[in-house]
């Protein structure tokens, strides 16, 4: 597991099988329950990155997602250009309406 967050209205897991994020093109697992019922699963969800660099723009980075067979799972890749923290975002829109997370994944 690399991060899991709770909000208001959802849990986000975000889960890697090959360990930790590195630079480079990464693999993940996006999880999505909002409301905090296994039943109620996000859809259109979107994740990308954002890293502040010292003297430079932030650099954005966005992930390819594509659902899985279990509602509410995604399975997603992306390319880290750079190790750091990048802060992630997560959007969704689903049944229970639209929303958002956003957290920090280090990156080796």
């Amino acid at each position: 597991m690399l991060q899991t967050q709770r909000t208001k209205d959802a849990v986000i897991a975000l889960k890697s099988e090959t360990g930790p994020v590195e630079a480079g093109k990464n693999a993940f697992v996006l999880e999505c329950t909002v409301a905090l019922r296994a039943a109620d699963r996000c859809r259109k969800v979107a994740l990308s990155t954002r890293m502040a660099m010292p003297g430079m723009a932030p650099m954005v980075t966005g992930a390819t997602l594509s659902a899985d067979k279990a509602p509410g799972r995604y399975l997603g890749t992306i390319d880290f250009p750079d190790g750091g923290t990048p802060q992630v975002t997560v959007t969704w829109d689903g049944p229970a309406g639209k929303g958002s997370a956003r957290f920090s994944v280090p990156v080796r």
